[in-house]
């Protein structure tokens, strides 16, 4: 498969895709999903044990492309659940990825780049990068990556994350547990295949059947939340708040909200 927003090199059995659009500082647009999902098919076929994920020039991914942002207001409602249903599949494909994934987050890692940065098994990061599950500030709602999110670092903090949504830093990304390292950005690769390597001396197979076990454990919830998901982030984008929310981002003011 030729790419065109992400790169794919392996060596010595690990895979690194690089999100490759540092102009758009990596924004996720539907091609980078598609894209995304072609690789981790072709990954999973290969002889790859290992897969980091990076993003090229200054950010690892600065959440949803604007030019895709502008065609979520006046879709239909089937049209916003499949939309949905589309992004929910990237992040639990990520989630359930049967090789072991690092996310090396070598810079802004907003919205859908905090879910992909802590989607994975292991998260490292610089210690500039910054976090944030900022839906909320456009009228939006951060719901595929909240019920992963509560999972991993409770309730209480999920509700300040979200609800704020606020910008946060490595250092409080890793008191959290959602970055497991924080490492100094001429290292991070370095690092980053360090780790790998240390996980490639496991049984492959022992990996796989351990995540395996892991991931069972909250599967059937997560696919119902997930499921509930979807229909709220459809649901939104018909409320007159996101269309003004989306409206003033894009026009750099203050959103003027109508409850509505």
């Amino acid at each position: 498969m030729t790419y065109q927003t992400i790169q794919l090199t392996t060596d010595s059995g690990i895979t690194t895709i690089t999100f490759n659009r540092p102009e758009k500082r990596n924004a996720i647009s539907f091609q980078l999903v598609d894209e995304l999902l072609g690789a981790f098919d072709e990954i999973e076929q290969s002889g790859a044990l290992i897969v980091i994920l990076t993003g090229a020039g200054k950010a690892f991914c600065a959440g949803l492309d604007l030019d895709d942002l502008k065609s979520l207001s006046g879709k239909p409602h089937l049209k916003n659940l499949e939309d949905s249903t589309r992004m929910a599949h990237i992040f639990r494909r990520l989630y359930d990825f049967p090789r072991p994934t690092i996310a090396a987050v070598n810079g802004a890692a907003i919205a859908g780049g905090t879910g992909l940065a802590t989607m994975c098994d292991f998260t490292l990061a610089v210690p500039e990068a910054k976090f944030g599950y900022t839906e909320v500030r456009i009228g939006f709602v951060p719901a595929i990556v909240s019920s992963m999110l509560v999972w991993q670092v409770g309730h209480k903090i999920a509700r300040d994350l979200l609800l704020t949504g606020r910008l946060f830093d490595s250092a409080e990304a890793h008191r959290y547990g959602l970055v497991n390292e924080i490492v100094a950005p001429e290292n991070l690769l370095i690092r980053s295949r360090e780790l790998a390597a240390q996980l490639m001396e496991n049984s492959p197979s022992s990996l796989v059947a351990t995540k395996r076990l892991l991931n069972g454990f909250i599967g059937p919830q997560l696919d119902k939340q997930i499921a509930e998901a979807i229909e709220g982030n459809a649901r939104i984008r018909t409320t007159a708040d996101f269309r003004e929310g989306v409206s003033s981002f894009l026009e750099q003011r203050k959103p003027r909200w109508s409850g509505q």
